[in-house]
């Protein structure tokens, strides 16, 4: 093994041990007469094809309400958004949380769900639950299949002529893991191999 490097402790988790980069998303579900948004960080497509999926907990609301209702819809807000995307990580079930505070969150409706979406964040994913792996421990990985997607035309790269300048006027959001995070807008074109294929 290379000098330097640092033994980290395998009998507790290893991910608070060091900084990673994540996604940060706002899952949406149905939930009672309501809706609620919860922030998550483990999220990421689960294909080339149109599947999305995000660890969550039993001991969540989340997990419970897209178990009932088979749907949840996700919301990519951006750097301008962290703060209410930190909201919406409030605790629900504490007596002292200001339930008020929740219900007051900007939101927009999703079209082929029962569910809402961040006001104003930059993509929108519509799903309808594929199937939750339910072994990873006190965790589960939850899946759907993409139904709906729609994404602000500014952060489309179809017609991007130079990514770079795209990206710098309309920088994206990233949760460093843990704790911080990181308005993304300086980026480089990967040098992929010669005729590379994914």
């Amino acid at each position: 093994m290379d000098s330097g490097f640092v033994i980290l402790d395998t009998s507790r988790p290893i991910w608070d041990q060091f900084f990673s980069v994540f996604p940060l998303v706002i899952v949406g579900t149905k939930e009672g007469d309501h809706y609620d948004l919860a922030p998550k960080h483990m999220a990421m497509p689960m294909s080339w094809n149109n599947y999305f999926g995000f660890v969550c907990t039993p001991n969540h609301q989340t997990y419970h309400n897209i178990k009932k209702h088979k749907t949840f819809t996700v919301s990519y807000p951006r750097p301008s958004q962290v703060v209410l995307a930190s909201l919406t990580a409030t605790p629900r079930c504490d007596e002292d949380v200001d339930k008020s505070l929740l219900d007051s969150l900007p939101t927009t409706p999703a079209r082929l769900v029962d569910g809402v979406f961040l006001k104003d964040a930059y993509l929108y994913l519509e799903c309808e639950l594929y199937k939750i792996y339910d072994d990873f421990e006190p965790n589960s990985l939850i899946t759907g299949k993409v139904i709906g997607a729609y994404v602000d035309e500014t952060f489309t790269n179809q017609f991007a002529l130079d990514e770079q300048s795209e990206l710098y006027h309309h920088p994206l959001l990233s949760y460093i893991h843990p704790g911080r995070f990181a308005e993304i807008s300086k980026t480089m074109a990967f040098p992929f191999p010669k005729n590379f294929k994914k």
